[in-house]
C-alpha cells in the first residue's frame, strides 16, 4: 500500500520545523489518572477552529446517533527485553519491533557492539526459569537487527520482558494493563494505541446505548513511535511500515456509516492510519476487508478517505503524528490549540489528557 500522501503538492513544502512547539517539562504525564475517562478533553471544531473544553466521559454529547467510532484493538506485548551477551556478558537491551513467523526486527543498544551470529542470553523474571538464548541473524540500519530465539524462547515472552513505555515516562507504572486498553485483543505492538486508554468498559457501553456505533480495527504500533523525525524536509522522512487488519465485518460497518452519512471518528492516530489504508484500497477495488501491510504517510495536504474525525492525544513536536492531526485540523489551528492546552495545564503525550477533532 503506497504512501499516496507523498504526491501532495504541499508535500515537497513542508518543513518539519514548521510542526515545532515548547511544551513545560511538568506537562509530560508520568502515570495515567486513577479513572480512564476521566482525563479532560480538548475539543476542537476544526472548521471553525472553536475550542471547547471538556472530559472524556461525556464523549457522546460531541457524537450523534448513527457516528461510529473505530479502535485499534491491537495489544502492547512485553517488547523490551534486557539481557547479556554470550559469553563476554556485556549488558543489551532488546524492543521487538515485528515478527511474521521467522526472526523478529528488533532495536537493539547497543547496536555497535553486535554482529552476525553474536548470542544474546536473557533471564526469566521468575528466576528459577532457564535462560533463554536468541542469535542475531542480521544487521540493519538505525541500530535495528533481525534476531532468532532459540527453541521457542520468544513463547516466553510475558516472563522475559517488559512494557516498553516511552523514554519521557521515567516513573515505574505501577499496573502494566494500564498500558493495555480495555479492549486490546491481537498482540503485536511495541507502543499503546493510547488514545484509547482513556475508555472504560462503561463508557463503550453507554457509547452504544446513545446510537453511536464501535468497531475495531487492527494496526500493530512499530518502529515509527520511537524514531524522531531527523531530517528538515517532511518529504525526506522514511515513513516506516506496518501491519494492520480491517476484518470484513468492519469493512462494512464503515461502508454503511459512510452511506448513511454519518461521522467516522477514529480512535487514535493508528486507527485513522488503518482507516486511510482501507480507503485507498477501496479506491482501487471494491469495499472489502484489507490485510497486509501500509506505509501511509498523512501530512497537511493529505486527503482524507474515510476518516470524519478523530480523538487523540497531545503529540510530541516535530513527530509524523503532529503532523498527520494537522493534516484533518489544518497545522495553525492545531498548533493554536496546543498552545491553548499549554496555557490551561492539559497532561501531555501517553498518559496525559485528549482532543477531539469533529
Amino acid at each position: 500500500m503506497s504512501g499516496a500522501s507523498a504526491a501532495s503538492p504541499m508535500f515537497a513544502e513542508l518543513l518539519v520545523a514548521g510542526f515545532d512547539y515548547d511544551l513545560p517539562q511538568e506537562l509530560i504525564a508520568q502515570t495515567p489518572l486513577e479513572r480512564r475517562d476521566a482525563s479532560r478533553m480538548l475539543v476542537l471544531e476544526r472548521r471553525s477552529g472553536r475550542i471547547t473544553h471538556s472530559t472524556v466521559d461525556r464523549l457522546r454529547e460531541w457524537l450523534a446517533p448513527g457516528d461510529l467510532l473505530v479502535a485499534n484493538n491491537s495489544r502492547v506485548i512485553p517488547a523490551r527485553l534486557r539481557g547479556r551477551k554470550v559469553p563476554s556478558g556485556g549488558a543489551v537491551e532488546v524492543l521487538l519491533l515485528r515478527n511474521d513467523g521467522g526472526p523478529w526486527r528488533a532495536l537493539a543498544r547497543p547496536a555497535k557492539r553486535l554482529v552476525r551470529g553474536s548470542r544474546l542470553a536473557f533471564s526469566s523474571h521468575e528466576g528459577a526459569r532457564e535462560t533463554a538464548f536468541a542469535v542475531v541473524e542480521e544487521k540493519l540500519d538505525g541500530g535495528e537487527i533481525r534476531l532468532r530465539f532459540e527453541a521457542g524462547a520468544d513463547d516466553r515472552l510475558a516472563e522475559l520482558g517488559e512494557a516498553p513505555l516511552p523514554p519521557y515516562i521515567t516513573t515505574p507504572l505501577a499496573d502494566a494493563e494500564r498500558y493495555q486498553t480495555v479492549y486490546a485483543k491481537t498482540p503485536g505492538s511495541a507502543a499503546a494505541p493510547t488514545a484509547g486508554l482513556h475508555f472504560t468498559e462503561r463508557l463503550i457501553e453507554e457509547l452504544r446505548a446513545s446510537g453511536i456505533e464501535w468497531a475495531e480495527v487492527t494496526l500493530h504500533v512499530g518502529l515509527d513511535t520511537f524514531r524522531p523525525v531527523t531530517v528538515s524536509r517532511v518529504e525526506e522522512h522514511h515513513i516506516h511500515r506496518e501491519w494492520c487488519e480491517v476484518s470484513g465485518e468492519t469493512a462494512a460497518t464503515i461502508a454503511a456509516c459512510r452511506d448513511r452519512g454519518r461521522k467516522v471518528v477514529a480512535l487514535g492516530t493508528t486507527a485513522a492510519r488503518t482507516l486511510e489504508t482501507l480507503g485507498r484500497a477501496w479506491r482501487e477495488g471494491a469495499r472489502r476487508a484489507f490485510r497486509g501491510e501500509t506505509d501511509v504517510f498523512i501530512v497537511p495536504g493529505h486527503d482524507w478517505e474515510l476518516v470524519d474525525g478523530m480523538l487523540t492525544n497531545f503529540h510530541l513536536p516535530r513527530s509524523t503524528l503532529l503532523m498527520m492531526v494537522s493534516a484533518l485540523a489544518g497545522r495553525d489551528t492545531i498548533l493554536r490549540a496546543y498552545e491553548e492546552a499549554i496555557k490551561d495545564r492539559y497532561r501531555f503525550y501517553s498518559f496525559g489528557d485528549a482532543m477531539l477533532i469533529v
